[in-house]
């Protein structure tokens, strides 16, 4: 079969990821529309991702922001409306903020904390080893999560969301002796609460550290490794969290330390990527790769999102998701072209002839034209996605299906092929002409097509690849 290396595919923890927040500007999507014209900006993006503070999503106690705040929840709808799907990051540090970012219900509970300055604002940081912060934090996630742990509306979920703008470093503790003790506190209940829904962690190499000596407004963000990040990390991955990081692009945050990490857990977990430079603020200049353009930064992001192999890339907001489409929009093209995972079935061998009681060879071979993989290993996929064929009446209504559960997804890797010989027992199917159709198939959902295939050709209404004519009789 013809592989098809241009079209967007609208498949989970892949492509391009949009943010979104509760400041947006209530002309959000029209401006994002006129910029992707003449196709809408959902056109490119599969997920808007929300960094939003505790104190949005849960203002009073029992009280939760995506049943009370009007911005919100046209922000989440209008999303759902365009297809797309959502994630977030809870950020619950205060500095570098003009607002607090716990509720005030925590510090009226008696959390522990302390103060910073941001510019003339005074905020407040709980403790993350505060008793009374982790039982409140631990009820918030719980009521998170009946309402957000579903794949069919969530894509992932940016875990952690600890330290300074969550990224999981620069965290102050009561004794500095409990970071270990609250990265696994912390990590647990996530992965206990979302267990549908994949769980990102930051590796990043000071992982819940703070330098000793330096004041709360410090960031830890470059030189030598933490002690201990490694280790944290890894227990992390091990169980069943993904790799995000948030300074693609930014040679001294996203160094080789970082580089090696995720190389060594290539295709056991996915990368979830974020570029670093802000173009219309920072001064990119600096990094030691020498950009001198807002297109230099768009290609180290890129340069270095194919090294990291990464499943989604960010078009981010503003000035950034400006800066991608009017610098850069071949990368954004070679990045559906390149990028995540690209499934298709390069070879088929199917029967023309099906007679009552026979049970068919099928032989179906895979490729993947991405540099990402399907990471159908999750555990909070549980090897739901598995290649399956099926017969379609000349309405083009299914009448029988077959599912390789032997055949696995994960294992598709760029510059390889993938052959399985399939022997399925198709009954009770009445005589006549049909065709063949094969996809993808979400075996939660009643073994119908879960993922959009890279190939060229028809597909019927209910997602099926049609592949050749078939007689029953």
């Amino acid at each position: 079969m013809t592989a098809d290396t241009t079209r967007v595919l609208k498949n989970p923890l892949s492509g391009w990821v949009l943010y979104g927040s509760t400041g947006v500007a209530d002309d959000y999507w029209q401006s994002l529309d006129d910029l992707a014209a003449p196709v809408r900006i959902q056109g490119y993006a599969n997920t808007l991702y929300l960094r939003i503070a505790w104190s949005v999503l849960n203002p009073a106690e029992d009280v939760y922001g995506w049943n009370t705040d009007d911005k919100l929840k046209s922000l989440i709808d209008t999303a759902r409306q365009r297809g797309m799907k959502l994630a977030f990051r809870v950020v619950t540090d205060s500095r570098d903020k003009a607002t607090d970012f716990t509720p005030s219900y925590v510090r009226g509970a008696g959390a522990q904390g302390y103060q910073t300055q941001t510019g003339s604002h005074t905020v407040w940081t709980a403790y993350p080893d505060d008793p009374i912060f982790r039982a409140k934090y631990e009820k918030f996630l719980i009521a998170f999560a009946a309402e957000f742990n579903d794949p069919e509306v969530v894509d992932f979920m940016d875990g952690y969301g600890l330290g300074k703008w969550g990224e999981g470093h620069s965290l102050i503790y009561l004794d500095d002796a409990n970071r270990e003790e609250v990265f696994r506190w912390n990590i647990g209940l996530w992965l206990r609460l979302f267990d549908k829904v994949p769980v990102a962690v930051n590796y990043h190499r000071f992982i819940g550290w703070h330098k000793p000596g330096d004041p709360p407004s410090a960031t830890t963000g470059w030189g030598s490794p933490a002690p201990g990040s490694l280790e944290l990390l890894t227990w992390a991955f091990e169980q069943g969290c993904s790799l995000r990081h948030d300074a693609f692009g930014m040679t001294t945050y996203y160094g080789q330390w970082e580089r090696d990490l995720a190389a060594a857990w290539k295709f056991r977990r996915p990368v979830i990527m974020e570029g670093g430079w802000i173009t219309g603020s920072h001064s990119y200049t600096d990094d030691p790769r020498g950009y001198q353009t807002p297109r230099d930064v768009r290609q180290g992001e890129y340069d270095d999102s194919a090294e990291g192999h990464v499943n989604t890339m960010d078009f981010r907001v503003g000035n950034e998701t400006l800066s991608w489409f009017n610098d850069a929009p071949d990368l954004i093209d070679a990045f559906t072209a390149n990028g995540s995972y690209r499934l298709y079935p390069d070879t088929l061998s199917l029967p023309t002839v099906l007679h009552p009681g026979a049970a068919p060879t099928i032989v179906h071979r895979w490729s993947n034209d991405g540099w990402g993989y399907c990471p159908n290993n999750l555990p909070q996929w549980g090897y739901r996605y598995k290649p399956a064929f099926a017969l379609l009446d000349e309405d083009l209504t299914v009448v029988a299906t077959a599912v390789d559960r032997d055949a696995e997804p994960s294992v598709w890797l760029r510059g390889t092929s993938t052959e399985y010989r399939f022997t399925p027992k198709i009954d009770n199917v009445p005589g006549g002409r049909y065709q063949w159709g094969v996809a993808v198939v979400d075996t939660g959902r009643s073994d119908t097509p879960g993922l959009e295939l890279a190939a060229e050709g028809r597909v019927s209404p209910s997602g099926w690849l049609l592949v050749g004519d078939c007689t029953v009789g």
